[in-house]
């Protein structure tokens, strides 16, 4: 900006030159005294300054960066040399609100992340950020020499499935192996010319290859059956199917061959939306561990009853129950409360794996209570299909 205008030497320029016409001189010598005033008030103004202000390149307001991290739906930070300026929602909700205008080596107090901020940018997997199991991605990316972001990604998820993978392959691996190992060494000792093995040996040898044989092939197709289900679990079932009228036909076709006196069933009409071969394979599967488990002297229970909107199926047994600590984990893949039993009652530790990823495939429920000393009941509650009424004519 300029100087301003010299208003009061103008005036006094003004002045001086009236005063001259009063006094008698001559009007053009009071002019021109008047002019040559002026001239030299406009030559003796200094020239007008310009200022250019350069935005400041560092420079970024509060406000800003949290504009900037805000739409983030992974967890991000805007670091001001190692002091988090701003985080976003998701950040906050992980790491918690505090962290804002903390010291990022406070923050995420774990030696890999510290070692990370000695460092202009990289990339650091660390361990426990926000729980025991927690597994995050840590990166961070230079803006410039003041600031820089870091970028938060959950992996425990996937470190979970990776981890039930390994799980699962070994359990298998050694649930195929066993049989296969039994099977493997009897027909060994069969076929070995010096074995001298005498019929009724022969004979047990065969009932046991037979035995492990179709204990192996129960496996096999429990695996297939479960690798299908999974396939298939974000495909929702459209067959409408009466509950109460296959669990009554089911439970009338197992009496056949354990007993009229083993199956007791009470059921009522209970219309669901489901998938007739899966819901079969529930109900058989639920009936089968009741019969294997429970006191062989005591019938089971089946039960189809309607509960407001929902079908609720239960299987209840009469034997020694389940420990409370074993519960959580009966629907784990090859879980087994007593490993020895299970084999020797032909089980896989598949059963209730199955039954948990059918149900879930329904958008059902699964439920497992028990008592030690006194059974177990097993409920699954599946949503009833709303039949409108007919209007009235």
């Amino acid at each position: 900006m300029g100087s301003p205008f010299p208003w009061p030497s103008v005036i006094v320029a003004v002045g001086t030159c009236v005063v001259m016409l009063v006094i008698g001189v001559y009007p053009v010598l009071a002019i021109s005294v008047l002019i040559v005033w002026l001239g030299t008030l406009l030559l003796s103004r200094p020239e007008p300054v310009i200022e250019v202000r350069v935005p400041d390149e560092g420079s970024v307001s509060r406000q800003a960066m949290v504009e900037l991290v805000e739409p983030f739906s992974v967890p991000v930070l805007m670091l001001d040399n190692q002091r988090i300026a701003a985080a976003n929602a998701a950040a906050r909700e992980a790491l918690g609100p505090h962290i804002v205008g903390q010291d990022a080596r406070v923050a995420l107090r774990h030696p890999e992340a510290i070692t990370l901020l000695d460092k202009p940018q990289g990339t650091v997997m660390v361990r426990g950020l926000t729980g025991a199991r927690s597994i995050w991605q840590v990166r961070r990316v230079a803006i410039d020499q003041r600031y820089s972001l870091i970028e938060l990604v959950n992996r425990t998820a996937e470190a979970d499935i990776s981890r039930s993978h390994t799980d699962f392959v070994a359990n298998a691996s050694h649930e195929l192996r066993t049989p296969l190992a039994s099977i493997i060494g009897y027909i060994e000792t069969l076929a070995d010319p010096d074995a001298k093995v005498d019929a009724a040996t022969a004979a047990r040898f065969h009932n046991t290859v037979l035995r492990e044989s179709r204990r192996l092939q129960s496996l096999v197709e429990d695996l297939m059956s479960l690798s299908r289900i999974e396939a298939e679990k974000h495909d929702l079932p459209r067959e409408q199917i009466d509950l109460g009228l296959l669990a009554a036909s089911i439970g009338s076709e197992v009496a056949c061959t354990a007993g009229e006196d083993r199956i007791l069933v009470k059921v009522t009409d209970a219309v669901v939306t489901g998938d007739r071969q899966q819901l079969d394979q529930v109900i058989r599967n639920l009936i089968d561990n009741a019969l294997k488990y429970g006191d062989p002297g005591e019938p089971i229970s089946i039960a189809v009853e309607r509960d407001g909107n929902e079908a609720v199926f239960s299987v209840t047994d009469r034997g020694e129950g389940i420990h409370p600590d074993h519960i959580p984990y009966l629907t784990r893949r090859f879980y087994r409360t007593d490993p020895g039993r299970s084999r020797a009652a032909g089980g896989t530790g598949l059963g209730l794996a199955i039954v948990k990823h059918i149900v879930e495939r329904h958008r059902g429920k699964l439920d497992i209570t028990s008592r030690l000393g006194e059974g177990t009941t097993v409920t699954v509650r599946l949503a009833l299909v709303v039949i409108p009424q007919k209007a009235l004519s």
